[in-house]
């Protein structure tokens, strides 16, 4: 694999980011292959910030670069200024940031990964290193979290009709498992394990739908919890057995098992930079 283009020839580099493209060369901002209107001075800074992508860039460093000493200007206000200019090509926001994330009194960091890729590479139709913040190699490319993001909302979702159908038809389950009359094991369990899955589904899915930054961070430290749930519900075949027969409820159960695992590996590719940062923030 070639190695990692240099600060020196990232100037005249291509920066992918999710569905933007920068081009360095060019100072052209583009997104989906449309070249979107952005001023020379939002366009430094994001330049810097791609630069120096998962690292703190200091307001005092973008000054130092961006206005020389002997440039009479109101530095925080321009500073401020051209960052919302940014923030508001990017469709970011300070509060919730993709892209940029602000630290208070000390800078702004760029928090999605970037893909560096020659110019020539990019006319020919290959791609260079994708390159995470903290430096990692990925195996997805960064533009597909959107198909990551969408694949693990539709688990959710599928879970949630499991747990409503559930709930609603809980007579015809106490009948198919035949303990109604005695001890309700199985019901409980399935109707406890239902009511608690409805909100922790509802919080997946408000959190993919909303693209919250740190979903993969959250999922991984509830994964042990989701683990127990999921693989608890792989059996939710068996409850169906009469109509679909026990080879359809073993060959869905075997499906349903590998489904957290499934999870987590969309998650790691839709929020992977973020997830790592987190870790390597605390080990």
């Amino acid at each position: 694999m070639a190695a990692p283009l240099s600060p020196t020839s990232r100037q005249a580099a291509l920066a992918r980011f999710a569905v933007f493209e920068a081009d360095l060369a060019s100072g052209e901002l583009r997104k989906q292959g449309r070249r979107m209107r952005l001023q020379d001075q939002p366009f430094a800074v994001l330049a810097i910030l791609l630069e120096r992508a998962g690292n703190v860039v200091s307001r005092e460093e973008l000054r130092e670069r961006l206005w020389p000493a002997d440039t009479f200007v109101d530095f925080d206000h321009s500073l401020n200024t051209a960052v919302a200019k940014l923030r508001d090509a990017l469709g970011d926001s300070a509060s919730s940031p993709r892209f940029i994330e602000t630290l208070a009194k000390r800078g702004y960091r760029f928090v999605a990964d970037v893909e560096w890729s020659s110019p020539a590479a990019a006319s020919s139709g290959t791609s260079g290193n994708t390159h995470s913040p903290s430096g990692a190699e990925l195996d997805v490319r960064f533009q597909h979290r959107g198909v990551s993001r969408s694949l693990f909302a539709a688990i959710q979702v599928m879970y949630t009709v499991f747990y409503l159908l559930a709930l609603i038809r809980w007579e015809a389950i106490d009948r198919t498992t035949g303990l109604g009359r005695g001890t309700p094991i199985i019901l409980v369990s399935v109707l406890v394990t239902a009511a608690v899955g409805i909100p922790v589904r509802f919080y997946l899915l408000s959190a993919t739908a909303f693209d919250y930054t740190r979903l993969g961070e959250k999922f991984n430290r509830i994964f042990p919890a989701i683990f127990v749930l999921d693989e608890l519900w792989a059996l939710a075949p068996f409850l169906i057995h009469e109509w679909i027969g026990f080879g359809g409820a073993l060959a869905a159960t075997a499906a349903l098992l590998y489904v957290p695992f499934a999870e987590r590996t969309l998650l790691r590719m839709a929020y992977g930079g973020a997830l790592r940062r987190s870790q390597a923030e605390h080990p």
